[in-house]
């Protein structure tokens, strides 16, 4: 009776120990979203660039300055109306001051509102590489999960090799001990041995470096990876792909704000030939006298002759909107290109399995059939040999295949634009590229605005 509890009590125990969750494809992307570095440096770029913003609405306020001066004159010694050897005892006097100045621009032909949006545009532009880089951070993890269960796999497979060749080197010692086959065909097996040794050895060197990998990918090592996930919908034909990666990948919407600014850049260098009218209002105190006054001013600043810059910098303008327009066609054209080539990936990908399937079955026919002929005299130990090899390469091939058509589904994802925590629906809270840039784009100091700008970088900080 007490066996029996205690037989129970340890079936229990079993039943109640928590199972080992596994780490799932989408565990990995969320890994790699959070850890990256490159997304975390690109986010301050974007920052940055909101700053740029801030600054550009800045320039358009009123610029206000405090001066406060002070001094003290010492006069030693000092010979009156040019008499030599006729002085008087040395004195000193001081002086001090408070002057108020506020300035501000009121017409620089139209440079400040354009650079306000040439600002915005840079934004825009900066958001889109973000989500470039993002869909770059997701498709390394994973690929570096698939990588990390094919070589898995491939090493099975030649740990299996192994034990295989190891029984063929032990039935050849036997058939040779009773006479069957020559010292040779035990050579061949010792011989195919070795090289499967290398080979395995070589396998979990590569697994290593799967394993490498991955951690660089998500910030952690694999652990007990679970099967792949159902395959995300992409598009109906190549050309269905091709519509969307046009319109929707961020490469092509960042050469568009790159274009945009280039154009902006080109009016703000034909809008430098015009006039700068500036106003100004100043008070100054004197805190030793007692007297004061107050400076109202308009000035205006037109350029008459800088040795020609200005007029180079708008040939400038024009040569790199030139430029810019030529590259968003250009980007057009690669993600074009990316797609056709991701989507015939996918068909080879696609054929391969197919072709490797068969390939294995038929290798596992003939492994089958030349190791029963072997057993009865008809086949040499080195036809065994190259039958289990044909098998082996037959299964690595179709694994590899395999790996390649999943990872090459979301290598179209990514060259349509759609490879994104959002896209992905990884049900995890992303970075909001307008949050910081709603709170900074009116240049806040001290306000509501600004306690709110305090706790977005909080909540950066942590």
């Amino acid at each position: 009776m007490r066996k029996f509890w205690a037989a129970l009590a340890v079936t229990a125990a079993l039943v109640a120990a928590p199972v080992a969750r596994a780490e799932t494809l989408a565990d990995a992307l969320i890994a790699a979203y959070k850890n990256s570095n490159l997304l975390d440096q690109n986010q301050a770029v974007l920052r940055a660039a909101d700053e740029d913003a801030a600054v550009a609405v800045a320039k358009l306020r009123p610029v206000i300055d405090f001066t406060l001066r002070g001094s003290w004159i010492k006069y030693d010694n000092e010979a009156p109306n040019g008499f030599r050897g006729l002085t008087k005892p040395f004195y000193s006097t001081d002086d001090s001051s408070a002057e108020l100045t506020a300035s501000v621009l009121i017409y620089a032909g139209g440079r400040g509102l354009l650079g306000i949006e040439l600002a915005k545009e840079a934004v825009l532009a900066t958001r889109a590489g973000l989500v470039n880089v993002e869909q770059q951070v997701l498709l390394d993890a994973v690929s570096a999960y698939v990588d990390v269960r094919l070589q898995a796999e491939i090493v099975a497979l030649r740990e299996s090799n192994v034990r295989l060749i190891n029984q063929e080197l032990r039935a050849a010692k036997d058939r040779f001990d009773v006479g069957e086959v020559t010292l040779t065909d035990v050579s061949l097996a010792e011989a195919r041995l070795a090289a499967a040794r290398s080979g395995l050895a070589a396998g979990q060197g590569n697994l290593k470096v799967a394993r490498e990998r991955y951690k660089a990918a998500t910030g952690n090592y694999p652990g007990n990876l679970a099967a792949l996930p159902k395959l995300p919908k992409t598009a109906k034909s190549m050309e269905d792909a091709r519509a969307v990666a046009v319109r929707s990948h961020p490469a092509v919407i960042q050469s568009q704000h790159e274009a945009r600014i280039a154009d902006l850049r080109v009016q703000i260098a034909k809008g430098s030939f015009l006039p700068t009218v500036n106003g100004q209002v100043k008070i100054t105190d004197n805190l030793t006298t007692g007297s004061g006054n107050t400076t109202f001013g308009v000035a205006a600043v037109q350029t008459l002759y800088q040795g020609g810059e200005l007029s180079a910098l708008y040939r400038q303008s024009l040569a790199r909107k030139e430029a810019s327009a030529a590259g968003l066609h250009q980007t057009v054209v690669t993600v074009s290109e990316n797609i056709g080539r991701a989507w015939s990936n996918l068909e080879v990908a696609g054929a391969s399995i197919e072709a490797g399937s068969l390939q294995v079955t038929a290798a596992q026919k003939a492994f089958d059939g030349v190791r029963e002929e072997a057993t009865l005299g008809a086949r040499t130990t080195l036809d065994v040999l190259n039958a289990e090899q044909e098998l082996l390469s037959a299964r690595a091939t179709k694994l590899q295949a395999e790996a390649s058509r999943y990872v090459g589904v979301y290598q179209l994802l990514s060259v349509m634009g759609l490879l994104t925590a959002e896209q992905l629906k990884l049900g995890i809270p992303t970075f909001d590229p307008e949050a910081y840039y709603d709170a900074v784009k009116n240049a806040p100091a001290t306000s509501t605005r600004g306690k709110k700008l305090d706790k977005i970088l909080e909540k950066i900080a942590n």
